[in-house]
Parts: structure tokens; C-alpha cells; sequence
């Protein structure tokens, strides 16, 4: 154990994900002999993700605005909706060029032993925009919803979740990414050639 803040600073970059005890150890210690130039942009950086950043009004990913990126391009298509686990995911789908439509963000995956049940997600969002309903009531009716969750448990149960809930909605089309895709790995780790064709050849569930 080290004294007063150093050991503060390393309890709380211990608390980030993917971070060990001595990767925030090691971080802690880069910091005390970084130039205070840098430690201040960081400082700037981290404080302007708090105040200036927001999640997206209709889809639920990060935006500087109302409506992301996404949401607000008039040239995407909006009867297509790829449902997706986080922002990162986004990101991932989007790498592979294969998709034009719009996404739908859950802020996570079912995983009833971590306390995440359906509530804890952004499921009744969704549902409210196959209802004609919520921010994007003015938006073309969706025709189609892709559920891009990851190939792991939880997100298989995720899947397994909305697909029952999804049932209720006539004329609706729900897809599920194609095999080939590792298990038990996430979106944001798969190279976009096999995510590309887990898209392009998404099965009708």
C-alpha cells in the first residue's frame, strides 16, 4: 500500500474495466512523471466527456448532440434497426461498411447474476420506436430489427429476450447475425471481414 493519493488515484484506475491492480499501479506511476502540460489535457479531456457528451435521444449511443451521427443522416435507411449491446458496437458494425441503416443502443446485455435484468436496459425505448412512439415517432415504420448482440451468454440470452418480445409486432422482420462469428467473444473484437459477413447473411429468427 502507498500513501494518501497515490493510493487513492490507484484504487480508482483500479475500478476501471480491464484494469488490474498493477496495470493502475503502472498508470498511477506514469502520471506522477508525465509533463503537468499532459496530465492537464487529460484532465480537460475527461471533464469535457462529462459535461459535453450525451447519449442519443432516439438510438441511445454517444452524441454531442440530441440525435447522433446516425439518427440524424437523412441518407441511412430508417425501416432497418440494428440492435446492438454498447457505443463500441456501433462502431464495430460500422467498420465493416456493410450497414445503412440505424442502430438501437441497450447499454448492456441481460446478466441476472450482476443484478442487469430488463429494466436495467433500453428495451421499452425500443419497443416505444416499433410502437410509432418516443422521439423518432416522425421516422418511416421499421420494417426490420437486426439483434447484433455478442456471441456470449449473456448476449445470447439478450437475444433470446427480445426475439419473445419482438413476436408481438406484425409484419416486423428480426434477423440475428450469422454463424461464424467466435463464442464467447464481443463485436468490438471481431474483424470486419467475419462481422461483415455475419451481416450480410443475418438469418430470420
Amino acid at each position: 500500500m502507498f500513501e494518501g493519493p497515490v493510493q487513492d488515484l490507484i484504487d480508482e484506475l483500479g475500478r476501471l474495466p480491464g484494469v488490474g491492480p498493477k496495470s493502475a499501479q503502472r498508470i498511477a506511476f506514469h502520471l506522477l512523471a508525465a509533463d503537468p502540460a499532459d496530465v492537464g489535457r487529460l484532465q480537460d479531456a475527461l471533464q469535457k466527456v462529462k459535461e459535453g457528451v450525451r447519449f442519443c435521444e432516439v438510438c441511445g449511443n454517444v452524441s454531442e448532440r440530441e440525435r447522433c451521427r446516425y439518427c440524424a443522416d437523412a441518407r441511412r435507411d430508417p425501416t432497418v434497426v440494428c440492435v446492438v449491446e454498447e457505443p463500441k458496437d456501433v462502431l464495430a458494425v460500422e467498420r465493416t461498411r456493410e450497414f445503412k441503416g440505424r442502430y438501437h443502443v441497450l447499454g448492456g446485455a441481460l446478466d441476472p447474476l450482476a443484478g442487469v435484468g430488463p429494466d436495467a436496459l433500453r428495451i421499452r425505448e425500443l419497443l416505444a420506436r416499433l410502437g410509432g412512439t418516443g422521439p423518432a415517432a416522425d421516422e418511416t415504420e421499421i420494417a426490420e430489427v437486426i439483434i447484433a448482440t455478442d456471441p456470449n451468454t449473456e448476449g445470447e440470452a439478450t437475444a433470446t429476450y427480445l426475439v419473445r418480445l419482438l413476436r408481438d409486432f406484425p409484419g416486423l422482420t428480426v434477423t440475428r447475425l450469422a454463424s461464424g462469428l467466435p463464442m464467447g467473444g464481443d463485436l468490438e473484437f471481431a474483424d470486419e471481414l467475419t462481422l461483415g459477413r455475419a451481416l450480410s447473411g443475418r438469418r430470420a429468427l
